[in-house]
């Protein structure tokens, strides 16, 4: 089966959209109530809408969702939760300021292939430019509101040295 550049980058996009669905759901589930009004529970199932509207995307232009590259970028995920956070048993004011940045990233990657996407528009006629645009400012929605929860985060951790 031949692989498309186009391919191999929207399934190293889709293995990270599946990190950001699972972190943002850990993340609303450990510190929903620190956010609170449902803050994180929202952009939680903006990140699942968002990795639903990317498999939809990749259908539309005939490339295929690789499932082992889905599988490692999970592995990593895991893997990449064993980081030291000062705490053994209970929650990290460390992890949730790590967690929170890590979900931004993602989402800023993210926003950063649907505006590659958006620029295929003109050349490619399988792309909607209503709904890119759509999610190219949610997903810069989803950052302001995390930057928002992060820089508290931050403040509360470093008393606000880097906030």
């Amino acid at each position: 089966m031949s692989r498309t550049l186009l391919g191999m980058y929207l399934n190293e996009h889709l293995a990270g959209a599946t990190t950001c669905v699972d972190l943002a759901q850990r993340l609303a589930l450990t510190e929903g109530e620190w956010a609170g009004n449902g803050k994180l529970e929202r952009i939680a199932e903006e990140v699942r809408h968002d990795r639903a509207a990317l498999v939809e995307t990749m259908a539309a232009l005939g490339e295929p969702v690789r499932r082992l590259e889905q599988w490692a970028g999970m592995a990593g995920a895991r893997i990449g939760r064993l980081r030291p956070n000062g705490r053994v048993v209970a929650q990290s004011p460390l992890s949730r300021v790590m967690d929170l940045e890590q979900l931004r990233l993602g989402i800023e990657a993210k926003v950063a292939a649907w505006r590659a996407l958006r620029a295929r528009v003109t050349v490619d006629s399988r792309l909607d430019k209503g709904r890119l645009d759509e999610l190219i400012a949610g997903g810069r929605s989803q950052i302001t509101r995390l930057e928002r929860l992060r820089s508290r985060a931050a403040d509360e951790l470093l008393g606000g040295a880097l906030g």
